[in-house]
């Protein structure tokens, strides 16, 4: 299993090194020593305090979907020509980009401050693993 220093959980995170502390020393995040003596977290543990903890903005769409990866944000730019534009959405600290037709931005109103849900339903998701270095 793998185990975070919590310099490397801190940037996983998001947070400071002092927030993941914090997090440890009031008993909300596990950590144990690794044989070095430095302050591990472990992996199954992050993943399941990072679940626990993610907060998402409330879906303001009242339609019921099978897609299950939903990530409500505001457009941050777009840029169009007379058929195709690139939308691009800043959900909490994820960047989503869609490509959709002129035609979609005009009729959705999406303009930068807009509200706007991004929904991926695909059987076409790639997963990486840092490589070894």
């Amino acid at each position: 299993m793998p185990h975070y220093r919590i310099a490397e959980t801190a940037s996983l995170l998001g947070v400071s090194d002092d927030t993941v502390r914090r997090w440890v020393d009031g008993g909300q995040l596990p950590a144990e020593r690794d044989s070095a003596g430095r302050l591990v977290v472990d992996g199954a543990a992050l993943a399941e305090f990072t679940r626990d903890q993610a907060r998402t903005a409330p879906d303001p769409s009242a339609v019921g979907r099978s897609a299950r990866n939903r990530w409500v944000g505001l457009v941050t730019e777009i840029v169009s020509d007379k058929v195709m534009s690139q939308v691009e959405i800043q959900c909490g600290p994820h960047r989503v980009v869609s490509l959709m037709s002129t035609e979609a931005v005009r009729e959705l109103g999406l303009v930068p401050g807009s509200l706007a849900v991004a929904v991926v339903k695909s059987t076409n998701v790639v997963v990486e693993t840092p490589g070894e270095g």
